[in-house]
């Protein structure tokens, strides 16, 4: 993956979710490391707007980044397919503290559904929560971009 995501790179200029430009990512700071067949990877910089009364990352968050890492483990390379969450179950094991590490593998995918797990890491390997979740593979229309 090009470091186009870099800080050195504008606040304004949107960040490449592994071929799509996604708003919300790019309001949580989620930064985009690697993704493959089958499984991808991303990075969340703590930020204290990101937290919750504690200080620690708010549920919320990891819900969400989780959601996008799940789905991008499901889409692999291909751009011409999206996903839609059917369903997510995530399990909370320790406060998020500090930068987070997102990992996620596609278990399988088939034409319809794909079923997908993932956790969320410290950057002192303290695994945080772990989820599993459900997407319809949704088939982009022609035309669309």
């Amino acid at each position: 993956m090009t470091d186009k995501n870099s800080p050195e790179t504008s606040a304004t200029a949107p960040t490449d979710y592994f071929g799509f430009q996604i708003p919300f990512m790019q309001l949580l700071g989620l930064v985009p490391e690697s993704a493959g067949e089958g499984v991808a990877r991303c990075r969340l910089p703590w930020r204290v707007d990101l937290t919750n009364s504690r200080g620690d990352v708010h549920g919320g968050t990891l819900m969400s980044v989780l959601d996008f890492t799940l789905s991008a483990a499901a889409r692999g390379h291909d751009t011409d397919i999206g996903m839609a969450t059917i369903d997510m179950t995530t399990s909370f094991l320790s406060p998020g503290r500090g930068d987070l590490i997102i990992e996620a593998r596609c278990l399988r995918r088939g034409l319809s559904i794909a079923f997908c797990e993932g956790e969320i890491r410290g950057a002192d390997g303290e695994l945080v929560c772990k989820a599993s979740a459900t997407f319809k593979v949704v088939r982009r229309r022609p035309g669309t971009d």
